[in-house]
């Protein structure tokens, strides 16, 4: 019994993620939750209790994966200026990936208080990631250039989303100089 609800609860953040891929928060209802799944509308009640709690779940279990990628991509520089660029090209290189897509689309969303601190929680950490290579660069402010930083990869992420003028490769090559630049000092 505790697998096939294991088994339905991901089945069910599988269907949240591309409905949130393909159509934004406003295509996140428990009716097409049900309608992806083959589950009664009332069934998904049995597993989340709003739309924020599948958002909050979505979080819970993708952004990790989102921030250890880019944690990777991070480790394998070996320079802190390294580190700076693979921070800022693997951001870009998961906008497309479905997971990141619904995170996207959730941060754009009217959350209550708890899913939006959990979000905030998450982006910490994401920053928390490069202050020591920012630390090791010489910055005497390595928290505030991070929230920088990420401002940078952030603006560049919703350019891209946006399907802006620009190829997502000179959005990113933009953001990856003026990141460098501007860490550098």
């Amino acid at each position: 019994m505790a697998e096939h609800r294991s088994m339905q609860r991901s089945a069910l953040l599988d269907a949240a993620r591309s409905l949130l891929s393909e159509g934004g928060t406003d295509a996140l209802t428990f009716p097409a939750l049900a309608e992806r799944t083959g589950l009664a509308r009332s069934s998904v009640y049995e597993y989340f209790r709003s739309r924020a709690a599948v958002v909050e779940e979505l979080c819970e279990v993708d952004f990790p994966l989102w921030a250890a990628e880019v944690e990777t991509a991070m480790s394998l520089a070996g320079t802190p200026e390294g580190k700076v660029e693979a921070y800022v090209r693997r951001q870009l290189a998961l906008v497309g990936d479905r997971r990141h897509r619904a995170v996207v689309a959730i941060s754009a969303s009217e959350l209550d208080a708890g899913a939006r601190e959990k979000i905030r929680a998450a982006h910490g950490g994401l920053v928390a990631m490069i202050v020591e290579a920012l630390r090791d660069m010489g910055h005497e402010q390595p928290r505030m250039a991070a929230m920088l930083l990420q401002g940078i990869a952030d603006a560049a992420v919703r350019r891209i989303e946006l399907g802006a003028a620009e190829e997502p490769g000179v959005i990113t090559e933009a953001a990856v100089a003026m990141a460098l630049r501007g860490v550098r000092g």
